[in-house]
């Protein structure tokens, strides 16, 4: 077995974390899935056994390593294995349509894909237009002759070259696709330092301290979930892998590996907070209620407080070309400024200005940009996008935000998601906050609609709590109540759920397709 130089360890490299982990912890499960646990020393045989078999393969420093799979246990070794072998990592999120897949993967350069069984014909189907794919690996039953059984690689001999000296921590790791305001999906390369940094950043600020059980559930292929592998990794800690979300399964997670620790979206905590038989389960041993994608509605965060007692909520805000954390609101202000983001964590610097790079005053809203140690290193063959992206000298985020005389942020929406009607800026998530104060309102999206005489109206779409009923009109009412007359929405259609992306984000576009597809 090979081990780490000096001059290795200097590094903040993705493959060094499970080493430290061996050498340090080597006893103490890393990871646990379903009936499948692992040690750091178990998780590192295996990972650079298969980072051989990698390279054994043909991948060479750089190249590129794509995932279709839905949280698992190989996910994790296939991650780390990727790195170990100096490749590049390219998780792929597995809801998308078949020409979607085909285009990141040609995108990225994927040469070794690497797919769970269930979507083996939808990958067969578009086989003949991914022309630099040399492999296809796949977790779990294969019939095809032409592709690999995952366990199989375990069983073969193979010989691992160390990257010591060809690779360091501003290389290349990782490239998350997220999604494009012009149709085709972006590729965020994100450095080994990128992805160690914000780790780190998050164990800081997050107060995370070793021995943490945490529980995963939001998806791995976003950075979100591959954020919280990080974080554990780096504290040495135990992490349970959800294949996918259940409240009631995470309850139960909870009560019997005494959890420490777990990040859901504020849907998924709004979910398990409806349980019906909550208090049977113990959630004194949660201390770290984590939360992001969306603002936590104060209601649901008060139910947090109540049935974890122990538990601090932190309130993260960040996006993937970020590594992804920007801010944080800790427990200590979660109500007192309880609308709030907090403020920048650790090693990020942060900027609220107008469309001239000029600082606005205190209160008044602009673009949050940032600079930083978690900055992407650009997008994927995007030289254009990159440039914009990073004009000024700063990232631009696309996010509208105001912050306070304390330096605490505050959302206010998307760019591209605000509605102007009649010359007045509304902002949507204005909107659904005062439409989550309604005890009758389970989730809300609001967007704009065309309107001939404002130019745009806004339209509301709104999910009732189980066995509570609710008008247009008192929608409408309730809005007119809280808001200044012209925020207030003109359309309100009712839903049984909402779209959403596999992080739990809703689907604003699609809303908007389909009234675009009802005009038409």
């Amino acid at each position: 077995m090979t081990t780490t130089s000096l001059q290795m360890s200097r590094q903040l490299l993705l493959g060094e974390l499970v080493r430290r982990g061996a050498h340090k912890t080597p006893n103490v499960l890393a990871f646990v899935y379903e009936n499948e646990k692992v040690t750091y020393k178990q998780l590192e045989e295996r990972t650079l056994h298969l980072a051989g078999w990698l390279q054994n393969k043909g991948i060479e420093i750089g190249e590129k390593v794509g995932m279709i799979s839905k949280n698992n246990l190989a996910f994790v070794e296939i991650m780390f294995a990727a790195a170990l072998a100096g490749g590049v990592s390219v998780p792929i999120n597995f809801r998308l349509a078949p020409e979607e897949f085909a285009y990141i993967i040609n995108n990225s350069d994927t040469k070794i894909l690497f797919i769970e069984e269930e979507y083996v014909e939808m990958i067969e189907s578009i086989r003949h237009k991914l022309s630099n794919v040399e492999q296809i690996v796949v977790i779990g039953n294969v019939e095809s002759s032409d592709m690999i059984p995952y366990k199989n690689i375990y069983q073969t001999s193979v010989n691992y070259r160390s990257i010591d000296g060809l690779v360091n921590d501003e290389d290349d790791c990782m490239i998350c696709y997220t999604s494009g305001t012009t149709g085709y999906p972006k590729g965020a390369v994100l450095s080994h330092k990128n992805l160690q940094m914000s780790a780190l950043n998050s164990v800081v600020d997050s107060r995370i301290s070793r021995g943490n059980r945490q529980l995963t559930v939001t998806p791995l292929f976003h950075i979100a979930g591959v954020g919280n592998l990080l974080i554990s990794c780096t504290v040495n800690g135990t992490t349970y892998i959800h294949r996918e979300f259940s409240p009631v399964k995470v309850l139960e997670t909870i009560h019997n590996e005494k959890i420490t620790g777990l990040f859901l979206v504020p849907a998924m905590w709004n979910f398990v907070m409806q349980v019906p038989n909550i208090n049977e389960f113990d959630t004194t041993s949660v201390l770290r209620c984590s939360t992001g994608a969306a603002i936590c509605p104060l209601e649901i965060k008060k139910k947090i407080m109540h049935h974890f007692p122990n538990a601090g909520i932190f309130d993260a805000f960040g996006q993937t070309e970020m590594s992804p954390t920007t801010t944080c609101l800790l427990p200590e202000d979660s109500l007192r400024k309880t609308d709030s983001v907090g403020q920048p964590v650790t090693n990020v610097e942060v900027r609220v200005v107008d469309e001239n790079m000029n600082d606005v005053s205190v209160g008044e809203i602009g673009e949050i940009i940032y600079r930083g140690p978690t900055v992407m290193k650009g997008y994927y063959k995007n030289p254009e996008a990159t440039a914009e992206a990073f004009s000024g000298g700063w990232f631009h985020s696309g996010d509208l935000v105001r912050m306070d005389e304390e330096g605490f942020i505050y959302v206010v929406d998307r760019k591209k998601d605000m509605i102007i009607s009649g010359g007045e800026n509304i902002y949507p998530a204005e909107v659904e906050a005062a439409l989550y104060k309604h005890d009758a309102v389970l989730e809300v999206a609001v967007i704009g609609v065309p309107d001939a005489e404002w130019g745009e109206s806004v339209k509301a779409y709104v999910v009732l709590k189980e066995g509570k009923t609710m008008t247009a009109e008192e929608v409408i009412q309730h809005c007119r109540e809280h808001l200044a007359s012209y925020k207030k929405p003109k359309f309100v259609e009712f839903l049984d759920e909402l779209p959403r992306n596999p992080s739990g984000k809703i689907l604003k576009r699609i809303l908007r397709d389909e009234v675009k597809a009802k005009q038409s």
